[in-house]
């Protein structure tokens, strides 16, 4: 598919600085730009790169003004990396749908699945199992028993989804993707430990997004609840009973330990870790590899461990790598004082 640069500048409300009808049909980095690209300049640090880019058609914020002559074509826009999510959300919207059920696919009689929907080569849909219109199921997913899934949902390969599990509409999992394991719950005895059984639920709703390998725990009882907009990274741990508040993004590797409750539109940096029964408020901003011990007040941003201010953080840390040379300032001193009470 071509666009040209006029049809583009309808879509994201811009201003064409150049040549209206150059055409293209892919998207490129600006630094490895090609005849036939559309790139973007947001930030600052790469804006060297738009004099000698080969990409027919940059988005550029509208407060760019070049230091030198640029062979693109411009579009000016409020916002560079928003108009560029937003042409690929597009391109990626007018591409062709998979539909039809595939051969070795193993679906229970009792289930039921909706119209223009696709599953993939050895995917299994189990008993009384619900699944929405236009919902893609690639290869090798199982969904269980007793599961409802809405429309317009996309299963990568190998999703797994326990029964009895709620999934909303516009759903993405991605490939290794587990929801609905067990939680961790052991009541520890004399001899070993003893399972406590998990049998509650995982409620999903509109709009999320869950990367590769992330699993997603039921409930002890009730439901762990991810709640509309949530976007997980890969490898994210989410543990039993845990709610996770509208809109909130985790980057990798983030765990989340048993009946926390983290608020709407919070932001959470990878490899961070929350103890549990922790409640976390709106609009919490978590830096990377923080440690979070107990609650946090909403408005604010924290990072280390356990987490704190980040001015008061990275002044810590600023005396803490002079420790090993106020110790010894302080073992001179102590011995010069010894040395003054003997004389």
């Amino acid at each position: 598919m071509e666009f040209s640069a006029n049809q583009i500048a309808q879509v994201v409300s811009g201003i064409v600085v150049g040549d209206e009808n150059v055409t293209v049909s892919t998207f490129a980095k600006i630094e490895e730009g090609k005849l036939g690209a559309l790139s973007f300049l947001g930030n600052p640090k790469y804006a060297h790169y738009i004099y000698d880019t080969q990409s027919s058609i940059i988005l550029v914020n509208k407060d760019f003004e070049p230091e030198h002559a640029v062979k693109a074509t411009l579009i000016k826009v409020d916002n560079a990396y928003e108009s560029l999510a937003k042409l690929m959300q597009m391109v990626e919207q007018m591409k062709p749908k998979k539909k039809g059920i595939h051969s070795t696919a193993v679906i229970d009689e009792s289930a039921t699945v909706g119209e223009d929907v696709y599953i993939g080569p050895y995917a299994v849909i189990g008993a009384n199992t619900t699944i929405g219109n236009e919902t893609i199921i690639n290869a090798h997913v199982t969904v269980g028993d007793r599961v409802k899934v809405g429309s317009n949902c996309i299963f990568f390969p190998h999703v797994t989804i326990y029964d009895d599990c709620q999934l909303g509409n516009e759903v993405v999992l991605h490939a290794g993707t587990v929801i609905g394991s067990d939680g961790f719950g052991f009541a520890p005895n004399e001899s070993g430990y003893d399972k406590i059984p998990q049998i509650g639920t995982v409620i999903i709703e509109d709009k999320v997004e869950i990367g590769a390998n992330t699993c997603i725990d039921r409930s002890t009882m009730g439901a762990t609840l991810i709640k509309k907009g949530v976007k997980l990274d890969n490898l994210v741990q989410v543990a039993h009973n845990v709610e996770i508040g509208e809109n909130t993004v985790m980057s990798a590797q983030v765990g989340i330990a048993g009946s926390t409750k983290i608020g709407d539109w919070c932001m959470v940096g990878g490899q961070t870790g929350f103890a549990g029964h922790s409640t976390i408020g709106n609009k919490t901003y978590i830096g990377a590899q923080s440690g979070i011990p107990g609650n946090l007040k909403g408005n604010q941003q924290v990072i280390g461990t356990p987490a704190m201010d980040p001015k008061i953080y990275f002044r810590s840390w600023g005396v803490f790598k002079t420790l090993p040379d106020m110790r010894r300032d302080l073992i001179k001193l102590r011995k010069d004082v010894d040395t003054m009470k003997n004389k």
